[in-house]
């Protein structure tokens, strides 16, 4: 997979109105390629992908979704969801990571859009394409506003609806939300409660108290919960063994992965590799 991303500077909001309008994080443009791997994942921002080239499917969470040119899908932050392309028809697309902002229009937090007739948003969409490539000055500021007016444009439409995602509550750990973020990112490493506290920069015992106060759950719970997430989409659309998937998740033997994939779904991961097979109509020895 060919990706090119440009991360637009952090800014402090001048005042309240600033304070609260959604803002471009950043600016991604991935065309296929054969090392393309498709992993369920999450992001901390809502995304919004336009596809401008191939065809593929969106997976987010059970539920697949086609797309072709000029389709449009919103996630919103923490919805997990991955891409394939099609063989064939090697998909593109632009992805704007936006802060603030959510799709209200779906309880599973996601909508996807056909922008066949939104010139603008096209245009608007180029453009962030060329400066994001090429920043010079003014950058960002240029994004920030292509931003505004494709969220202008879209929330015009009758079939869909956009909210400025809920401030962070009171209270709110910035070092919870780094160590959850790093965790999503890296969960199928070696992590342990002391390398994700010096990440950081805190205490161990003081992490997994606020963490757990925060998120309901301590760190290292969630690192087997996201591995499990993810293992739930290795057993239904792979022909790994579960050895295989044991020792890409991180787990360290194949005798724990089971035990934590039982005790998280309530089954062992075969059982559902052979319900999800089912389902699909898919014949599993």
């Amino acid at each position: 997979m060919s990706t090119h991303q440009y991360i637009l500077a952090e800014s402090a909001p001048a005042g309240g109105a600033q304070r609260s309008r959604p803002r471009l994080r950043y600016v991604s443009y991935t065309h296929y390629s054969q090392e393309w791997t498709s992993q369920l994942h999450s992001h901390t921002c809502a995304e919004l992908f336009f596809i401008t080239g191939g065809r593929g499917d969106f997976l987010i969470r059970e539920a697949r979704f086609p797309v072709g040119i000029s389709d449009m899908m919103v996630v919103n932050a923490g919805v997990p969801h991955t891409e394939t392309s099609q063989n064939g028809s090697p998909m593109e697309y632009v992805v704007l990571g936006v802060e603030g902002l959510e799709t209200v229009g779906d309880a599973g937090g996601y909508a996807l859009l056909d922008l066949t007739a939104e010139d603008a948003i096209s245009g608007c969409v180029r453009i962030l394409i060329q400066e994001s490539r090429e920043p010079r000055a003014g950058c960002d500021q240029i994004c920030q506003r292509l931003l505004e007016v494709i969220l202008l444009r879209l929330r015009r439409r009758d079939d869909f609806a956009l909210s400025e995602a809920p401030p962070a509550a009171a209270g709110s750990s910035r070092e919870c939300n780094l160590v959850r973020q790093y965790i999503d990112d890296h969960f199928k490493e070696n992590l342990t409660l002391d390398q994700l506290a010096g990440l950081a920069h805190i205490n161990k015992y003081y992490l997994s108290h606020t963490f757990r106060r925060e998120f309901n759950t301590s760190p290292i719970s969630y690192l087997i919960s996201r591995r499990i997430q993810e293992s739930r989409f290795l057993l239904g659309e792979t022909d790994h063994s579960l050895s295989q998937i044991a020792q890409i998740l991180g787990f360290s033997s194949l005798s724990y992965f089971s035990q934590s994939f039982r005790r998280v779904m309530g089954m062992s991961p075969m059982e559902y590799r052979r319900r999800r097979r089912t389902e699909k109509g898919v014949n599993i020895l």
